[in-house]
């Protein structure tokens, strides 16, 4: 199973979001402190605001913040909205018609694969994510910027 790099980017943003609780940051610092591209991250900021994750402010103090805690935020649920989809076989699509696909036990096994991979991603949280807050805090100088 292979996620995308727009997957990568919305669980590398949510947890540099909870860092820094309370607190707003921007695309910018994100950028900056993962050496990521801020035209990417600008549309998977869009995606986790308009899904009610996030709150983007505007204005010349504006930035992001999480919207919900880092305990009520899944990584499964993040992992299915920023996916296209999570056909890992062309089987999956129907649009790719197998002529063995009536009797082939393939798409049942990468199925069931596919569902024990985001139950497992379900068992997970944000707040496990950030765990080691000052660990990952010292790598991105958040302490520094906040003070």
């Amino acid at each position: 199973m292979r996620l995308t790099g727009y997957t990568d980017y919305a669980l590398r943003v949510l947890i540099h979001l909870a860092l820094q609780p309370g607190r707003l940051t921007t695309i910018a610092n994100i950028a900056m402190d993962y050496g990521i591209s801020e035209n990417h991250l600008m549309k998977v900021v869009h995606r986790l605001g308009v899904a009610g994750i996030m709150d983007t402010v505007r204005g010349r103090k504006g930035g992001l913040r999480r919207r919900k805690s880092p305990a009520a935020i899944g990584v499964g649920r993040v992992v299915r909205l920023m996916e296209p989809d999570m056909d890992i076989a062309p089987c999956f699509n129907d649009a790719n018609a197998c002529v063995i696909e009536s009797a082939c036990p393939l798409r049942g096994a990468l199925a069931e694969a596919r569902d024990a991979f985001l139950e497992t991603l379900d068992r997970h949280t944000l707040a496990g994510l950030a765990r080691p807050r000052r660990g990952l805090s010292a790598l991105f100088s958040i302490e520094e910027r906040l003070a």
